[in-house]
């Protein structure tokens, strides 16, 4: 269960263990450039600070991306690197993502054959990163079948919204009614083994690896 709380800056957080957001990534990126673009050039910190008129501590400062430099220190950093002033933004690219979906827009595929009744709307996707995410709100009609016999890599978590069901994981069953979750290492075969009441809705959260 997640709670909030406040960090040492007074700034609402959550007990979450997800590492925190790094500080100063604008001006990371700027510093790594800039080390990057002094030593193709064969450059000393002594040497960028005279050639750019800025002491030797402050350019130390600006490649640790310890500091954020004025404008004109940025401008003068890249006169004396002989490159355009964007050069030095170069490694930098503030990028959040963001899916949004509105109700009932998500790609469906409905299952076939064994699986006819199962309805699957992929409510996100193109999200960057190491890590794929694939949020799923799947339907069981009254025709749905039981099957066991899903098997994928990566996590999965299951939010039953409504209905009930036996939900079947690597040799366990669990019963599901909504409210309850179910997350799972989704290499061992599972899948609804019982449907106790149709129809029926629930989250799937699929989590994996990008190749």
């Amino acid at each position: 269960m997640e709670s909030r709380g406040q960090d040492e800056d007074g700034m609402l957080n959550t007990a979450s263990n997800a590492p925190g957001v790094e500080e100063r990534p604008l001006e990371k990126a700027l510093g790594h450039q800039i080390r990057i673009l002094r030593r193709e050039r064969d450059l000393s910190v002594v040497d960028l600070a005279h050639a750019a008129g800025i002491s030797p501590g402050m350019i130390s400062k600006i490649e640790n991306g310890a500091i954020s430099p004025s404008l004109s220190s940025v401008n003068a950093i890249a006169g004396a690197l002989n490159v355009p002033i964007t050069a030095l933004f170069a490694a930098f690219e503030e990028r959040r993502d963001c899916s949004y979906v509105r109700k009932g827009g998500g790609v469906v595929i409905e299952r076939r054959g064994t699986k006819v009744g199962h309805i699957y709307e992929l409510l996100g996707a193109g999200i960057g990163g190491d890590l794929v995410v694939e949020p799923y709100l799947i339907t069981l009609q009254a025709e749905a079948e039981a099957y066991t016999s899903f098997r994928h890599a990566g996590t999965e978590i299951i939010y039953m919204l409504t209905g009930e069901v036996l939900y079947h994981h690597a040799g366990n069953d669990y019963h599901l009614t909504p409210g309850d979750t179910l997350m799972f290492d989704s290499n061992g075969l599972h899948g609804p083994a019982k449907l106790l009441k149709l129809p029926m809705t629930y989250l799937s959260v699929i989590i994996y690896q990008r190749n």
